[in-house]
């Protein structure tokens, strides 16, 4: 199958991977039966690889609601982008609708199209709720945002409709109880904060702490046993090279332009670890 160049990520996501895909796309296995990417994102390695049987899945519900969306009802979504307005007070608005009763009334293409109007329009394309699970991120004054970006839309339904996609809102150890033999498993969870100031936990109202980064240390172990080709990555803290001794581990620096602050931005350390060897 030709992969459709088009089909890419349709939202900014904190962590987002575009800047790592030459890295990336070194290490991807010639065959893979079945891809897993238990923390999806804006699923910038699955456009990429575009394989034809794949279980995706994130923790953010919402995140989940517009993957199902583009695939099952584009032209209701594409329809409904249309009517945002790029104003603070328009902005302000639809950002609020989450601490109102009617937000419970939304139908699932209105909650997509809500959160990719915000995700285009809101202060440096962050996802970010608070403690309650509210989105809390200022408006951005961009003069032109392209909040219908229809041939992308088009070009990832045409991929998530016409392959073997399933599309899960579980946590990671869950998704992957299936993967066997052969499959392909790309990890990317919320990074190890490099400092203590620097935790983006703002993502999903669990956040993603030492616990949960064992846990996956302990899940990537036994995927090996299982045969799975596993790749998975991470910021290049002690911790997790310390955590995935023994593996393949390779330092790669990444930019990194989504950071409330500016200093956050620039060259990281990042590390990519892998089970197999390349062929």
């Amino acid at each position: 199958m030709t992969k459709n160049k088009l089909a890419q990520p349709f939202l900014k996501w904190a962590g987002g991977k575009r800047q790592l895909l030459p890295e990336i796309r070194k290490y991807i296995p010639k065959k893979i039966k079945t891809y897993y990417e238990p923390f999806i994102g804006a699923g910038a390695v699955l456009f990429d690889i575009q394989p034809k049987n794949a279980i995706i899945n994130d923790i953010n519900v919402e995140l989940v609601n517009i993957y199902n969306i583009i695939r099952d009802n584009a032209d209701e979504l594409i329809e409904d982008l249309k009517k945002h307005e790029n104003t603070p007070e328009y902005f302000y608005a639809i950002r609020d609708l989450d601490r109102q009763k009617e937000y419970k009334s939304l139908s699932p293409v209105e909650r997509a199209s809500r959160v990719i109007y915000l995700n285009k329009t809101c202060f440096n394309g962050l996802f970010r709720v608070n403690s309650q699970g509210q989105f809390n991120v200022p408006f951005g004054k961009y003069k032109n945002p392209q909040i219908v970006n229809e041939i992308i839309i088009r070009a990832v339904h045409n991929y998530l409709s016409t392959n073997n996609v399933t599309v899960y809102n579980k946590d990671f150890e869950e998704v992957l109880e299936t993967a066997k033999k052969g499959d392909f498993i790309y990890l990317d969870p919320p990074y190890d904060p490099v400092s203590d100031t620097s935790s983006f936990t703002g993502y999903s109202l669990n956040g993603f702490n030492k616990e949960d980064q064992r846990r996956l240390g302990y899940t990537f172990v036994d995927l090996d046993k299982r045969g799975c080709n596993v790749l998975l990555s991470n910021s290049a803290t002690d911790f997790i090279k310390e955590l995935y001794e023994g593996f393949h581990i390779e330092i790669v620096s990444a930019s990194r332009n989504i950071n409330s602050k500016a200093s956050g931005r620039g060259k990281v350390d990042e590390v990519l670890v892998r089970n197999y060897e390349l062929n």
